[in-house]
């Protein structure tokens, strides 16, 4: 954040991503999602975004010699597509698109950098949880998952697409306006560093204890499935041992559901610490205005030593 007077302050952030589907409008939007994300986390109002694009040559490009083994190459069409998926979620958001840049990149990239507004007596940081606080999750996780075992062709495309609609590309625009009706605590948006990552650098900041349940959390099924039977993403175990000196694991939270927690998300939900009073009306307001995964997963208690309890209810 950057404050300009007492009650104006900015919100800068910057993201990308590459393809996590095939179809590049849903691309565009899962990236644009993911990147205004961090202002909604915040408790903040995009209002303008820059694209971001970290695309090959052209096929047009490519044309005009020998084609080598490592050109991938990507038609006008393509390029388009993903501009104007992202730009649908621009607009979604009440933001402007004002400019953007390119690069050549053997590997696809997409995203944005991001201007939000905020006023910095009511930005939410993730820094200070208070004990009693209530956990709130927005959205399902195990997206990381999933995003795999359809490379691997383990999960069909309709799964991935219902996913990508359902999740990935749902802007968290309404779960932090909803948010902000009821004074949140702290917040933060769960994305690669997995639930149980980003939980992390809450109770390391806030010097406190976090229960979460894990039979409580909005999850996609399949997900479960998958990691039981083997199949995780490249970066899952780095995140498990990101916080594995600071995760107490429960006698009956089996191995795939303490796995799921490690699970790196695209444009995930919101993770919310909110008094305790005001967490079931919180999620209430948020199944009223369409936020129908959204549910209370956990809590905040005293702690001489930041901890993420693992547990089931």
């Amino acid at each position: 954040m950057y404050q300009l007077t007492d009650s104006i302050a900015l919100v800068l952030t910057a993201d990308y991503i590459t393809p996590v589907v095939d179809d590049p409008f849903l691309f565009g939007q899962v990236a644009a999602a993911n990147a205004l994300s961090d202002v909604y986390a915040k408790g903040g109002r995009p209002i303008a975004a820059v694209n971001l694009c970290n695309f090959p040559s052209s096929l047009a490009h490519l044309a005009g010699r020998e084609k080598r083994e490592s050109d991938q190459g990507i038609d006008p069409e393509t390029m388009l597509a993903i501009l104007q998926g992202g730009l649908s979620k621009i607009v979604e958001a009440g933001a402007a698109l004002v400019g953007g840049h390119t690069v050549r990149d053997p590997e696809l990239k997409y995203g944005l950098s991001v201007t939000g507004i905020i006023d910095p007596k009511k930005a939410v940081r993730n820094s200070t949880c208070r004990v009693g606080d209530k956990l709130i999750l927005t959205k399902k996780i195990g997206t990381g998952v999933l995003i795999t075992g359809f490379r691997k062709q383990l999960v069909p495309v309709e799964l991935l697409e219902h996913a990508v609609k359902t999740c990935m590309a749902v802007l968290n625009r309404v779960s932090s306006e909803t948010m902000m009706e009821f004074e949140p605590h702290a917040c933060t948006d769960v994305t690669g560093f997995g639930l149980a990552g980003h939980a992390l650098w809450m109770v390391k900041a806030a010097r406190i204890g976090m229960t979460i349940y894990v039979d409580r959390l909005p999850h996609f099924s399949e997900s479960l499935d998958l990691i039981a039977k083997g199949t995780f993403t490249g970066v899952t175990e780095d995140n498990r041992r990101l916080v594995q000196d600071y995760v107490r694991v429960g006698s009956n939270v089996l191995p795939h559901e303490e796995t799921l927690m490690y699970d790196p998300q695209t444009s995930g939900g919101l993770f919310i610490s909110v008094a305790p009073e005001k967490a079931e009306p919180l999620v209430a307001a948020l199944r009223a205005r369409g936020v129908s995964d959204a549910a209370i997963i956990g809590e905040v208690f005293a702690s001489s030593e930041p901890v993420i309890q693992l547990r089931k209810s």
